[in-house]
């Protein structure tokens, strides 16, 4: 079944951001090397089970907090997404060593994200037994 995995946060400044949720709670930050800035943020302490997030530049308004659901297709999902009556916000894209992202509004306005995980993707739990 499909699972919430990761979170992101639209921010105005992302290192203001970023300071305020280590500071507020602990949270290990980590900024990647990349293209676009990113930073990781880390939710649990050592051992903890906990789901990830991170803090990116805002770029449009609708960007706020971001749920990500883990999909085995996100051609699939997008297709139910949209038959249950969702629409696509973004269309699917490709994160090298990520997988591939959609972005979706269910039927209330809410924003979510699927993401198919590329082998590997080191920002997904492994699924549980």
């Amino acid at each position: 079944m499909p699972a919430i995995v990761h979170f992101d946060i639209a921010a105005d400044d992302p290192e203001r951001a970023a300071r305020f949720y280590h500071d507020a709670f602990d949270w290990k930050v980590t900024k990647l090397d990349g293209p676009v800035p990113y930073w990781l943020l880390g939710t649990g302490g050592d051992g903890e089970a906990a789901v990830g997030g991170g803090i990116a530049k805002r770029e449009q308004a609708w960007q706020s907090v971001t749920p990500t659901i883990e999909v085995p297709s996100a051609d699939a999902y997008g297709e139910r997404i949209v038959r249950a009556g969702g629409t696509i916000v973004v269309p699917k894209v490709a994160i090298e060593g990520v997988g591939h992202l959609v972005t979706f509004k269910d039927p209330e306005g809410n924003v979510f994200a699927i993401l198919e995980p590329a082998p590997g993707n080191p920002f997904v739990p492994p699924a549980s037994a």
